[in-house]
């Protein structure tokens, strides 16, 4: 009885919390993707990339999917931190030793995840400051009036240090997703020696096509000018 009692519920434990990463991980992998595939619309016209800014505003849904992505990057922010901590903890002293090279070394992107991570949290804090609740600028599509996003956007886009800034950034979005993806079905007990090159090149492309669509956006923006 007194054993059961001190038993950490499971999503409080190593595993549950790896478990709680994959999962959060996953929304938010398949928001990205859908946020880069929708944003594509600038390329087709004004009026499509409002239409689609409007639909995703205007419904009573939004408030629903902010919810739960804002509660999915509290848990992961979270659970990353705890993990890290309890990581550094279980090395003790040896975290100041040299770390290995080649195979058995950490790659980059595994070993600055936390710094990624907390430059990715500042742009997208930044991105919502600049588009969500930035200049208002209206126009009338189809006979409805919504906000003209694509304005702002090609507004936005004119300023050298902002498309750096956004580069940089999807530049990092691209190292934590090739190798976050790959976490996700690790942490969800998806991933074995079998399939573990075929996650890899998903990962991989995965983040490609993320990362470039994204900054094919500003680039093109800027190029093109006001």
């Amino acid at each position: 009885m007194a054993t059961a009692l001190l038993e950490k519920p499971f999503f409080l434990t190593t595993i549950g919390k790896k478990y709680l990463m994959g999962l959060t991980g996953l929304i938010w992998a398949g928001f990205v993707l859908a946020h880069m595939a929708g944003n594509l619309l600038m390329f087709v016209s004004p009026d499509a990339y409002n239409k689609y800014g409007h639909a995703l505003t205007s419904g009573a849904l939004i408030y629903f999917v902010e919810t739960v992505l804002l509660l999915s990057l509290l848990v992961h922010v979270i659970c990353a931190i705890s993990l890290t901590i309890e990581n550094r903890a279980a090395r003790g002293p040896q975290r100041y030793a040299q770390s290995p090279n080649g195979e058995k070394g950490a790659r980059l992107a595994s070993r600055t995840m936390a710094i990624q991570g907390s430059l990715i949290l500042a742009f997208i804090i930044t991105h919502l400051v600049t588009f969500k609740y930035g200049k208002i600028y209206e126009t009338t599509v189809d006979g409805v009036v919504m906000r003209d996003l694509h304005r702002l956007l090609i507004e936005v886009f004119q300023e050298p240090v902002y498309v750096a800034w956004y580069i940089v950034a999807m530049l990092l979005l691209f190292f934590h997703l090739s190798h976050g993806f790959g976490s996700v079905f690790q942490s969800l007990g998806l991933k074995n020696n079998e399939n573990e090159k075929v996650i890899k090149t998903l990962s991989w492309i995965y983040a490609t096509v993320v990362a470039a669509g994204f900054i094919a956006q500003p680039v093109y923006c800027f190029l093109r000018g006001s």
